[in-house]
């Protein structure tokens, strides 16, 4: 490809090949004090239904000061691999273009190495063949392509889940190997949003020696959820869901409850790259952002109060996908005794990307650097308000 070069790297009897795509020299870099960003993709063999058996390819991006990037020494502290949720891509929620934006370039700038993973199904992930049949929508995502890219109503060529939570806690292993060998640490930081929170918060528990800490932003925690793996037979359904620029202004446009709550330029710049991020999915129709069902269980009451793990939780006040209800649920479930809840005024599912983004950025800092928040170490904080 144009403008990157490769870096051959070995892992677990694995060839990987890691690809950067410098955006500035490094003297600009250097000035600016703008971190580099860095593509890496991480080789597994899928446990996902839809590609099981196969080889697939997990894209994880860093972002680091320039001259720091591909260091190995002992960073147990600086490590961070965020994790995205059931729709949005990492790169899209925790990486998106603009000033002061960006998540992870935020907590770069502060001097650590911040990773983000797309599992398989999103991004720059590998996404299972089903996931190029738009008849693997629901009858009524399907509809919405019929005539331009569709005929009519057409039955699904994979009529189940892509992916499982399963599936996800393996990719995420292997990048958390793959992390923890190229820099030479023992545990990651993790933090998650919404579906990352049984992402990050089961691998945890499965884990815990990988993870030194977790932050969890709108965290889709459930008590009741299932211990156990439905039965080998999966329920029908549609492999992958959609989402249009109609979709993400509606479902955004329903969370706000204060004046000035996003900037305009922002939710451009986000759905641009939802767009980018999925080039096949933006050609149907007006174009949408494609992301794989996934068959969830774990991550319940009781895998969360034998979890000792110390946990930042952020609730915004005006999240309408995951109630700020269940986030306080998981604080008084979980079994660590160093642990943090926020509650983000003004803020919906999509906090990260709005106009109180500096104080859950700081927030998570401050976790990062010092196990608390504001000089609390267990407790509720409110901020925003």
């Amino acid at each position: 490809m144009m403008g990157e070069h490769f870096k051959l790297l070995s892992l677990s009897g694995l060839v990987l090949w890691l690809a950067v795509s410098p955006r500035l020299t490094a003297q600009d870099l250097e000035a600016s004090n703008e971190p580099l960003s860095v593509d890496h993709y991480v080789q597994v063999i899928s446990h996902a239904p839809s590609m099981s058996g196969q080889m697939a390819q997990i894209y994880v991006r860093e972002r680091v000061l320039a001259g720091t990037a591909l260091r190995s020494m002992d960073l147990e502290d600086r490590v961070v691999l965020f994790v995205h949720g059931a729709g949005t891509p990492a790169e899209v929620a925790f990486d998106p273009p603009g000033p002061n934006v960006s998540w992870m370039a935020y907590l770069a700038r502060a001097g650590y190495d911040v990773f983000s993973m797309d599992m398989t199904g999103y991004g720059r992930s590998t996404r299972p063949p089903a996931m190029n049949d738009p008849c693997n929508l629901s009858e009524a995502q399907q509809a919405e392509f019929i005539p331009v890219l569709l005929p009519g109503p057409c039955a699904p060529s994979h009529g189940f889940d892509a992916t499982t939570i399963e599936s996800d806690w393996h990719d995420l292993d292997a990048v958390v190997d793959y992390i923890r060998e190229l820099r030479g640490v023992d545990r990651v930081h993790l933090a998650g949003w919404s579906m990352g929170g049984p992402r990050t918060g089961g691998y945890t528990a499965r884990h815990p020696e990988k993870v030194a800490t977790v932050t969890l932003l709108s965290p889709a925690y459930s008590r009741d959820r299932s211990a156990v793996p439905p039965p080998a037979v999966p329920e029908p359904g549609p492999a992958m869901t959609k989402q249009s620029r109609a979709d993400f202004d509606a479902l955004w446009n329903r969370q706000l409850g204060c004046d000035n709550q996003y900037e305009p330029e922002v939710r451009e710049a986000v759905w641009s790259a939802m767009l980018a991020s999925d080039p096949v999915g933006a050609t149907w129709g007006t174009g949408v952002r494609r992301a794989p069902t996934v068959t969830s269980w774990g991550w319940n009451a009781d895998e969360v109060g034998a979890t000792e793990t110390p946990m930042l939780l952020i609730a915004p006040a005006t999240d309408g996908q995951v109630s700020p209800d269940r986030v306080v649920q998981l604080y008084q479930d979980l079994g660590s005794s160093h642990k943090i809840l926020i509650d983000l005024a003004c803020s919906s599912h999509n906090a990260m990307w709005e106009t109180k983004r500096a104080l859950l950025f700081d927030a998570s800092l401050q976790w990062l650097r010092h196990g608390s928040v504001n000089g609390i170490e267990s407790g509720v904080i409110r901020l925003g308000y």
